[in-house]
């Protein structure tokens, strides 16, 4: 359910969006192919945060592949490199983040010492692609001073608002998918984004809004307490099987 409101949080740096929007691997656009993106998204958070060295190893070598295309032109209005380490930091602490929310809104706070653990484990995220380990921030207060200096890179023009909008209102999905379920995840997705990002989106935001997401967002916390926890984990279970298959019998991760 947060997912939408991440990857807004990611494009938000220029340099990111640019090269999402202009990519020229075709197979990996979602508006293309919507099912394969989000199967490669959340693959690369389950083998980040369930995989062994070896699945990381190749998963990384697959995302190597494909962001070798993904470099700017002359007419691009940003210069970017999907190679470049310090915006793959950026995309890492926006995943952290966005886990770290989620989990207070299912679990409640951390204590200060899950929070320091929760967030050195949080390094993978970057370092399964090639963010260097000493570049992330030593301590989780240290991640709080690089975040508030990285929110000052933050800047979505109008096309890329355009192409976050249709994302969040989830009209990269069937059309009768989209219908059924477009206000409510634009709804969520602003219910998740921190408000620096809504004013970047144009998005309104009121008090009544915030009372009727923490609602929303008891309900499931309720309701995910009690689950399995095989039905808790997926679909990142289901994808790990998914990637050992396709690694097992000589197929692409990515």
């Amino acid at each position: 359910m947060a997912g939408a409101a991440n990857v807004i949080m990611q494009l938000s740096w220029p340099a990111v969006g640019y090269g999402v929007m202009e990519s020229k691997v075709e197979s990996g656009r979602l508006l293309d192919h919507p099912i394969k993106r989000s199967r490669t998204t959340l693959q690369f958070l389950a083998v980040a945060s369930m995989g062994t060295d070896e699945e990381k190893r190749l998963f990384r070598r697959g995302v190597n592949r494909a962001h070798a295309q993904v470099r700017s032109t002359d007419e691009s209005p940003v210069e970017y490199n999907a190679f470049d380490p310090e915006l793959q930091l950026w995309v890492a602490a926006c995943i952290y983040r966005g886990f770290e929310d989620t989990h207070r809104l299912l679990r409640g706070e951390y204590t200060p010492a899950q929070r320091e653990y929760y967030y050195q484990k949080g390094a993978v995220f970057g370092t399964t692609l090639q963010v260097k380990e000493e570049m992330w921030p030593a301590t989780r207060d240290a991640f709080e001073e690089y975040w508030a200096e990285s929110l000052k890179k933050v800047h979505i023009d109008d096309a890329t608002r355009e192409h976050l909008d249709y994302i969040a209102r989830a009209k990269f999905a069937h059309p009768l998918t989209a219908r059924l379920i477009g206000r409510t995840n634009l709804f969520v997705t602003k219910g998740f984004l921190p408000q620096e990002f809504r004013d970047q989106m144009r998005y309104s935001w009121t008090a009544k809004d915030q009372k009727r997401f923490d609602r929303m967002m008891k309900v499931i916390a309720t309701v995910n307490r009690r689950m399995p926890t095989v039905l808790r984990e997926f679909p990142y279970n289901y994808l790990m099987a998914d990637l050992r298959w396709r690694l097992r019998t000589g197929r692409s991760p990515v």
